[in-house]
C-alpha cells in the first residue's frame, strides 16, 4: 500500500512539473516568436539582432534580450542599434517585458496600442526616432510605468488623459513633436517640468480646470 502510495505521488508530482515545464516552453515560444516578427520588419545594417535565431527554444540566448528565471523576457536592449522600420502588435505579447529600448534609432510608423497589454512594463524609451501618429492612450493600462521617453519624434494628436491615472510615473518627456492641445497638470503630471514638454509648436500651456475637453479637437 504504501509503495503504491508512493508510486502514485511521485507520479502525480513528474506530471504536475512535465506540465508546468511545457507551460514554460510554450510561453517562451511565443514570446519569441513576437520578437522575431519585430526582427523581420526592421532594417539591421550592422547585424545586431543577428543572434535572434527563431529555431531556438526560447530567446534568452539572444543578443539585447534579457530573461527572468522563468526564461520570460523582461527586457529588449536595442538603443542606439542604427535600426529602421516598424514596430509591431505582437510586442505587447511580452506579459513580463519590464524594459522597452529602442530609442535612437529610425523606427518609422506608429506605437501600437498593444503596448498597453504590457502591464509590468517601467520603462518605454522610444524617443529620437520617426515615429508618427498619436500616443495611444491604452498606455494609460500601464500601472507600472516609471519613465515614458517618446521626445524627438513626429508624434500628433494631445496627450492622453488616461496618462494621468499611472499614479507610478516619474518621467514623461515629449519635447520635439507635432503634439496639440494642452499639458495636464494633475496626477503625475505635477511634477513633470515643463521642458519636457517644449518645441511642441501646437501645444498650449497647463490646462485650466474644465478646459480638458479643448485637446478632443486636435489632431
Amino acid at each position: 500500500m504504501e509503495a503504491s502510495t508512493c508510486t502514485s505521488f511521485w507520479g502525480f508530482f513528474f506530471c504536475v512539473s512535465l506540465t508546468l515545464t511545457i507551460i514554460q516552453l510554450v510561453c517562451a515560444n511565443s514570446e519569441g516568436d513576437a520578437l522575431y516578427t519585430l526582427r523581420r520588419t526592421l532594417s539591421d545594417p550592422d547585424n545586431v539582432l543577428q543572434s535572434w535565431d527563431p529555431t531556438l527554444v526560447n530567446p534568452c540566448t539572444w543578443f539585447h534580450v534579457t530573461c527572468n528565471q522563468d526564461n520570460r523576457v523582461t527586457r529588449v536592449d536595442l538603443g542606439n542599434s542604427n535600426l529602421s522600420g516598424h514596430l509591431v502588435p505582437e510586442l505587447g505579447k511580452l506579459e513580463h517585458l519590464q524594459y522597452l529600448e529602442l530609442y535612437k534609432n529610425n523606427i518609422q510608423g506608429t506605437i501600437p496600442s498593444e503596448l498597453g497589454k504590457l502591464k509590468n512594463l517601467i520603462s518605454l524609451d522610444l524617443y529620437n526616432n520617426n515615429i508618427t501618429g498619436t500616443i495611444p492612450s491604452s498606455l494609460g493600462k500601464l500601472k507600472n510605468l516609471v519613465f515614458l521617453r517618446l521626445n524627438d519624434n513626429r508624434l500628433t494628436g494631445p496627450i492622453p488623459r488616461e496618462l494621468v491615472k499611472v499614479t507610478s510615473l516619474k518621467v514623461v518627456d515629449v519635447s520635439n513633436n507635432d503634439l496639440c492641445g494642452t499639458i495636464p497638470i494633475t496626477g503625475p503630471f505635477e511634477r513633470i517640468p515643463l521642458d519636457n514638454f517644449e518645441n511642441n509648436p501646437r501645444l498650449e500651456g497647463p490646462e485650466l480646470l474644465g478646459l480638458a475637453s479643448y485637446d478632443t479637437n486636435c489632431s
